[in-house]
């Protein structure tokens, strides 16, 4: 049994967000997409829910955090899958007792609870989990 219940989103990585919102209203016929910004890693998203799963666009606005070398490293598209939980604590444990380490929970875009998993070089994506809260 697992604690993973669904694609919580998706995290696309660009470097103009104002560009990548027009790009995926003209192209896919999205939005509205709701803004925001988490200082404390750096970014500036912008998210739009299609069906049950968040696609969220994230862009640096710092010259040197994580996100800013991923993208110099990596090139814009796709950056982070996260699963959605009930319970983010749980779901961590369980996951440990699979062999999966999870980072400190941390706060995420509007009451989302969420931890980084250390996966990047077993399955070769970024994964992480979401609690709403």
């Amino acid at each position: 049994m697992t604690a993973l219940k669904n694609i919580h989103h998706l995290n696309f990585i660009v470097v103009d967000l104002d560009a990548a919102v027009l790009a995926y209203q003209n192209r896919l016929g999205l939005g509205p997409f709701r803004r925001d910004e988490l200082p404390e890693r750096g970014v500036a998203t912008a998210r739009v829910k299609v069906g049950e799963t968040w696609i969220v666009l994230v862009s640096p606005q710092c010259g040197d955090c994580d996100v800013a070398r991923y993208l110099a490293s990596h090139g814009e598209g796709f950056f982070l899958m996260s699963f959605g939980v009930d319970d983010l604590d749980q779901a961590i444990g369980e996951l440990a007792e699979r062999g999966t380490d999870a980072g400190e929970p941390r706060q995420g875009l509007s009451n989302w609870r969420v931890a980084d998993l250390h996966t990047d070089a077993e399955l070769g994506v970024q994964c992480h989990l979401t609690q709403e809260g």
